[in-house]
């Protein structure tokens, strides 16, 4: 089973940007569906984005045209750049990855193995 380490979270003023890295060991993120969902206090987990093994990808309405998905083979990583941050993006940012079938690449049960998490904070 793939383990992944989050990393790239911290604190941004509203319309900042940041970017989040998901690194992979024990296996190479090409062959897996890998996504970023985000949870709040509160909140249920929630599909930011994802990147198929395909390479194609998809995004939340909310995200769509401010936050793009990447993935870099070479470094077996994949990347998450959130530019025009809002202070409702606030939330833990967690990796995961699976070999996740279309219909269930929105949901967490469709992920087999998740990363720590890393804190996101943007303020008004």
């Amino acid at each position: 089973q793939v383990q992944l380490v989050e990393s790239g979270g911290g604190l941004v003023q509203a319309e900042g940007s940041l970017r989040l890295s998901c690194a992979a060991s024990g296996g190479t993120v090409s062959r897996y569906s890998v996504a970023w969902f985000r949870q709040a206090p509160g909140k249920e987990r929630e599909f930011v984005a994802a990147i198929r093994w395909t390479g194609t990808t998809h995004y939340a309405d909310s995200v769509k045209g401010r936050f793009t998905i990447s993935r870099d083979n070479a470094k077996n990583t994949v990347d998450l750049q959130m530019n025009t941050l809002k202070p409702e993006d606030t939330s833990i940012y967690y990796c995961a990855a699976g070999t996740t079938i279309l219909s269930n690449m929105r949901q967490p049960g469709g992920y087999s193995s998740w990363g720590q998490g890393t804190p996101v904070t943007v303020s008004a």
